[in-house]
Formats: C-alpha cells, structure tokens, sequence
C-alpha cells in the first residue's frame, strides 16, 4: 500500500471529492512526518532567530546567580516587619552604605542597619527586603518608611528563580523567539544546535501566466504567486529554491518536478491541480508521485494535491508535494491553513509550534453571508475597541482573484464548516496575519 493511501486508509470518511477542513490537517499532519528533516547544525545565537532547536538547553547555572534587588531602594532585615502593626507605624533604620550592580557589597551590617541598593545589586547577606525609595523619607543617615507598605521579601529575586541549574530552560523542537535568545544568552552559551532550514522548491504552472519584464499580451496575467509563496516561505525560515515559471507542457513540468525533488524537502506549486483539459500538471504528478488529489469544502482555494515525489537516489526518500490553486488569494489561504503547519513539523518543531495559526475572537461590524457545509476564510479587517471585544469588518471584494483586498485585510475571518450566516455585533474567529510565521 502507497503512503498516500494508508494515511487515507487510517482516517474515517476520507472522501477526496469532499475533505473538511480538519481533515486535511489531520492528513497533512501524518504526511509531514514523512518528510522531517533529521539533519542538525550549530550557529551562533545571533543567526538562530527563527530555527527550531535540535536538542534540549541545559542551564549551567542559576538565573540569577545570587539573590538581588528587584528596584532601586533600600535593603534591610524583613524581620522588622509587623504584620498587626499599627496603620500609621513607621520604620525607623540607619542607612550604612551603597550596593551597586555588578559587585558584591563587602560591609559589615548591626541590627537596623539598611543599605542603599540599586537594581540588580547582590543582596546583601542578612538583608531580605527591598523598600522602593519613593516610599521613603531620609534625614542624613536616618531612612524612615511606613510599615504596612511591604511584606518580608517584597523587591527581592531570589537565586535561580528563573532558571536553576542543571535543569531544562529551552526543550528540543522550540521555535526560537528574540526571548529565547535572550535567555540563551543568560546563561552565557554562544552557539545553539539547530535542525537544518527545510529547503522548499516553488514554481508557478500555466501558459496564461507571464514572468515580470515579459510584454502584456491579451489573455494573460503576471505572475504574482511567486512572489506571495517566496515571501511567505522566507517569513517562516524555509531556504527557497524559486524554480520560476514552468509551462503547461509535460516534459518541461515533469523535468521541473524531478529537480524539485532533487533538490529540496517540499514542493510548492500553484495552478494546474483542478480539473481542466488543457492542465498537464495532474497527470504529470500522478506519473511522477504517489499522489492525492482533493476537492477540500472550503472558500476560497477548494482545489488541491498532495503527495510524495520521489528523489533521484531512492536512499534520499521523497519530497513533499503541495499543489495549491492558481488563485492568488486561494494560495495564500490554503498556505496559512495547511502548508504552513505541515512545513512547520518538517522543520521539527514542536506539536504546539505546528498548531494552525491562533485564532482571535472578534465581534462582526456587519451580517456576513453563509451556508453550513463549508469552511470560508473570508478578507477582514480588525480594529481594537477599548473595554470590549475587537470589531471586525470584511474588506473589499471576496473573489479569489482579487489582491488589493488581502493588502487591505489584517486577517481572514474563520467561518466554520457547520456555520451558518452570522449577524451584526455576532462574534466570529479571525486568523489574524501580524504574529503569523
């Protein structure tokens, strides 16, 4: 059996002509695992924003290394604090000395003594309590404070309570975000092991579709989803292998196809995967690959392939084929619902990394029109309302071909397969883009 047709097999009610939206993700999960990349390398921190990392990060040492002050203030014994102490109670302490950032002070300390501190300095030993200095009132050496304002320990970071040594501070498969490098640079490693970037091959299909420089000519169209897919690859830290337009002729897609797959761990195509006379692509994967191909219940982009391309050297196993439709908005919408989580697994990250993107619950300027039996990721723009949920209005035309509304939308707006039309001031879920890899 093909492992096309056992993911198939492993799925209830797998129906090509007629996939939901969560079943294409449950399918796409299990053939990304087919395509994992396994090799690892090691590059300095500052290169490693957005790699996934290969194996876990043990901290070789306590975050903080030592007790220290969480403001600017002063340190003194908590002890002296009386928890049923009068209202109007003050404290009364004699202020001995500075600690700064960076050294450890080397005074000696008598009861009622406290020390100036600033942020960050090394607690003193025997004092447990920061005073935040606008709290205070000095005369000379004399600090004076009300009592009820702090609790023993207040203002103080204790050793090690972010990070403890020999302990996990990042887990193998994490996404690494400028906090994670800051964190990494906390305990003072310079270099991460990182999974190798997943290689991604794209090239745009049709005989209507022409390069940029190339004369207008009647009947065709520019090729914008080069442009759409490379962007969004790179903004998700695939190495694009950009494979440029290829003609509706055979050879030439076969020849493409094979290099594809020669050359990188996942295949981008748009166009060529509905039912047409004039599309060879079809044919061509079928010939080629190990192939599905599907009518997914969903608005825009319900035409769509997957599959396995074999490498030139059988040891090398196959790449993974993602025909997506000709439609620029269809290819964007399919990308961000089904490619980016499957290229997100492949990457080896983690399963809440390969999630599909998270969704924001807003509430409908407008009624929006639908019918159950469909998912539809419809163009919306989101404005934040103090006090209340965000509002959300669609923007401009919906059809599948018309960009100026992507470049107007901040999201998509998720209308769910069972969904029905939804009123004005109803709430709805909208994939938003900024946050998105």
């Amino acid at each position: 059996m093909s492992r096309i047709a056992q993911i198939a097999a492993e799925l209830a009610g797998y129906d090509p002509k007629a996939l939901d939206v969560t079943a294409v993700q449950a399918f796409l999960q299990r053939l990304a695992a087919s395509g994992e990349v396994a090799d690892v390398e090691r590059v300095a921190l500052r290169d490693a924003l957005g790699r996934v990392l290969a194996e876990d990060i043990v901290s070789p040492v306590d975050v903080p290394p030592h007790d220290n002050s969480a403001m600017d203030g002063f340190a003194f014994d908590g002890g002296l604090l009386q928890a049923d102490a009068p209202s109007d109670a003050s404290i009364c302490l004699r202020v001995v000395g500075t600690a700064l950032a960076g050294a450890a002070w080397q005074g000696s300390l008598a009861p009622g003594d406290s020390v100036k501190i600033m942020t960050g300095a090394v607690m003193p030993a025997g004092l447990d309590t920061v005073v935040p200095q606008e709290f205070c009132a000095i005369d000379g050496d004399e600090l004076r404070f009300p009592s009820r304002v702090l609790r023993r320990g207040d203002n103080r970071r204790l050793a090690g309570e972010d990070l403890q040594s020999g302990k996990a501070a990042l887990r193998r498969g994490e996404l690494l975000s400028p906090p994670a490098l800051g964190m990494i640079a906390s305990l003072g490693i310079p270099t991460v092991p990182v999974m190798r970037r997943v290689r991604v091959a794209y090239f745009s299909t049709g005989d209507e579709i022409l390069s940029l420089g190339e004369p207008p000519r009647e009947g065709a169209i520019y090729d914008s989803n080069s442009y759409t897919v490379t962007g969004l690859l790179q903004r998700l830290g695939c190495e694009v292998v950009d494979l440029g337009l290829v003609r509706d002729d055979p050879e030439a897609l076969a020849a493409t196809l094979r290099r594809a797959a020669d050359e990188a761990d996942a295949i981008i195509t748009s166009g060529g995967v509905s039912v047409g006379e004039a599309d060879h692509t079809r044919a061509v994967m079928q010939q080629l690959g190990d192939m599905a191909f599907w009518r997914v219940a969903m608005r825009p982009g319900r035409p769509m392939a997957v599959g396995l391309i074999p490498k030139p050297r059988p040891a090398e196993g196959n790449a993974v084929l993602f025909g997506l439709p000709g439609n620029p908005v269809a290819v964007m919408v399919t990308f961000f619902a089904f490619v980016r989580p499957a290229l997100l697994q492949m990457m080896g990250c983690n399963p809440t990394c390969c999630a599909p993107p998270p969704l924001l619950r807003a509430r409908t300027v407008a009624a929006i029109r639908k019918k159950p039996g469909r998912t539809e990721y419809q163009r919306g723009h989101v404005r934040m309302v103090p006090g209340a949920l965000p509002e959300v209005r669609v923007a401009g035309n919906q059809g599948s071909g018309v960009l100026s509304s992507m470049v107007e939308a901040n999201g998509l707006v998720v209308l769910h397969h069972d969904q029905a039309s939804v009123a004005a001031g109803d709430e709805v879920d909208v994939m938003m883009f900024e946050g998105v890899r």
